[in-house]
């Protein structure tokens, strides 16, 4: 004799039913409690899986297949050659023109070398004639600055300069300053208690 009755199936009774509703309620009450709790970083997760899944699939699908990639591998060494020649041809012509710089460098400063010698010998030579070697210098200074200014593309004239201020003005003085009369503050420390 069956238990149950004879339905083929496990029999439900009510005690079965009551501990079923029980345990939805619990899983029910289960997620809630942790919904409430972490709900925002789940969705934050989710949304990170979400990108990081949109990203990975893109960048699968950017990538060549298979077989061109095996075409271009029997090509790369010609062009890795080409390369590397190119460069070393770039190399080259930036070497040259380096050495073409550095050589008119050289030239540039010999030439200041020569004419500051060339100052000196005449500076030397008009004292040994009891001369004012200042004037010439300024006269020698005026060439060299002539010559450069002929180098470059416009010179510039200075218009007659007047001085600001009349020749007697001292400003250590304390005297002729006009309205201001500044005096300094007392030493010592500063008032209080």
């Amino acid at each position: 004799m069956e238990l149950g009755g004879g339905g083929g199936g496990p029999a439900v009774g009510p005690g079965q039913a009551a501990l079923g509703q029980g345990g939805l309620e619990f899983l029910q009450h289960t997620v809630g409690s942790l919904l409430s709790n972490y709900g925002w970083y789940i969705l934050l997760a989710a949304v990170a899986i979400y990108l990081l899944i949109q990203k990975v699939s893109q960048g699968l699908a950017a990538r060549p297949s298979s077989q061109p990639g095996a075409a271009d591998a029997a090509v790369e060494p010609d062009v890795v050659v080409r390369r590397q020649e190119a460069l070393a041809a770039a190399r080259l012509r930036m070497q040259e023109e380096l050495n073409a710089q550095a050589e008119r460098y050289k030239e540039k400063q010999r030439q200041l070398e020569e004419e500051k010698r060339r100052q000196k010998i005449a500076m030397w030579e008009s004292m040994q004639e009891g001369k004012s070697y200042k004037g010439n210098l300024k006269l020698s200074q005026q060439e060299v600055e002539s010559g450069a200014s002929t180098s470059s593309a416009v010179s510039k004239s200075k218009p007659n300069k007047k001085p600001l201020r009349g020749g007697g003005y001292n400003p250590l003085s304390g005297e002729g300053g006009g309205t201001c009369s500044w005096r300094p503050g007392r030493r010592g420390p500063s008032a209080g208690g």
